[in-house]
């Protein structure tokens, strides 16, 4: 998160002279495109069957939760207009949320529900840190195209990584809790979501912070030991990605404080997870927390994802050990060599002129083709919560070591 967390740092101060700054620093890859590999679309690229429509939901929790619903849709009766993705960074007071680029979807306005093959498993979508949920709408829109329910939580938390970003470490978690609470009471009361959604039949899939968020939801544990080892041996390496642990070993015991307890734990902290998590997928999920001893602690299946170029949650730090690690009896885990870390957020299709400056990082990737990632990713993701959600045996088989080669793509899995 580095690079990202920099930038948006800087975001700040390009708000108020992007006018003078514009065209000055040069664009990694024109319109947002770069190499070309020539990749064609993969079986579970391409969209599903589903019409999906969109709508805007709100916790009845004091504070309220806002969340963003995916779902399969009825098209009839529906509001007509084309969908736009505002991509969004959470910047706060006095600028609040400020929408950098913005993206065409399909998803429909408010469309009625297409309960005919319903319940649909529920997958909850975690956010990167400070980012917005629409900023993942061509995932979220794509999964629920194959017939999964998709709810992303608006996360409470601002661009401040000094006094937000250990909190969230112990928020996230908790509001994931909070979504399956919302679901499960408006199913038993025969609510809006009853017939919809199956709330014990669900799956956990975030970015960066959310991957954290997914590791933590599946049973992943802090571990105290793991983390200030992890940490020490980064700042005496003078690693790159050690500001992230500046921002929060200090903090660890307002970190245990938050969380309810008396002191910090001397080796694994308490589970946050929910026994109904059927499997998880953490893209560039920041695994550090939880060193080898806590994601033991995982045994549902595992879609680890990340880029080997990503200086924010580096590879080693994320992918890597989750998938190493991880007791699940089926895990997979996808490299997309050399892509960086923000390559997994929405295209831009419209950069707003005050962010012209910074959509080089935001919008494109040094070697990938921003395109041409997202279709991997829908792959990958698609494959493994229809194997795993719904039993589907054509889409295990699509995560099968000797069935996948891509180019630029480093495969392993095991139980597939």
């Amino acid at each position: 998160m580095l690079s990202h967390k920099k930038l948006l740092f800087g975001f700040l101060l390009l708000l108020f002279s992007a006018a003078v700054v514009i065209g000055m620093r040069p664009q990694k890859c024109a319109d947002g495109l770069c190499n070309d590999i020539h990749l064609d679309v993969p079986t579970y690229g391409v969209p599903g069957p589903h019409q999906v429509g969109i709508r805007n939901l709100m916790s009845d929790d004091e504070p309220s939760l806002a969340m963003k619903l995916w779902y399969p849709a009825l098209s009839e009766g529906a509001p007509e207009g084309v969908i736009a993705y505002p991509y969004e960074v959470k910047i706060g007071a006095p600028l609040g949320t400020v929408a950098i680029a913005s993206t065409a979807g399909r998803a429909i306005q408010d469309a009625p529900f297409d309960r005919t093959q319903g319940p649909y498993p529920l997958v909850v979508l975690s956010p990167g840190f400070a980012v917005g949920t629409t900023s993942y709408g061509w995932l979220a829109e794509h999964l629920a195209s194959y017939g999964f329910v998709m709810l992303a939580p608006e996360h409470r938390e601002t661009l401040d990584p000094q006094n937000e970003l250990w909190r969230s470490a112990m928020t996230r978690p908790q509001d994931v809790l909070a979504v399956f609470a919302y679901v499960d009471a408006q199913v038993a009361a025969g609510g809006l979501l009853a017939g919809l959604v199956d709330p014990e039949v669900t799956a956990v899939i975030g970015h960066s912070y959310g991957g954290y968020t997914a590791l933590a939801a599946a049973g992943a544990q802090i571990d105290t030991i793991s983390f200030t080892t992890h940490c020490q041996e980064a700042v005496r390496t003078e690693d790159p990605a050690a500001w992230l642990c500046d921002m929060l070993v200090p903090h660890i015991a307002d970190m245990a404080a938050l969380a309810g307890l008396d002191a910090v734990p001397t080796d694994l902290w308490p589970d946050n997870s929910d026994s109904r998590v059927d499997a998880i997928v953490p893209i560039a999920g920041d695994a550090f927390f939880f060193g080898q001893p806590g994601l033991t602690k995982i045994d549902v299946p595992v879609l680890a994802i990340g880029g080997t170029l990503d200086k924010d949650t580096p590879f080693q730090w994320g992918p890597q050990p989750a998938y190493d690690h991880a007791s699940s009896p089926r895990k997979a885990l996808v490299a997309l060599n050399d892509a960086e870390h923000m390559i997994f957020t929405n295209t831009c299709e419209s950069v707003r002129w005050f962010a012209k400056p910074l959509a080089g990082e935001f919008c494109s990737d040094s070697v990938w083709n921003r395109d041409q990632a997202h279709a991997l990713v829908r792959h990958f993701a698609t494959a493994f919560l229809l194997a795993e959600l719904k039993q589907d045996t054509e889409a295990a088989a699509e995560l099968a070591p000797d069935g996948v080669a891509f180019p630029n793509v480093t495969y392993e899995a095991r139980g597939y």
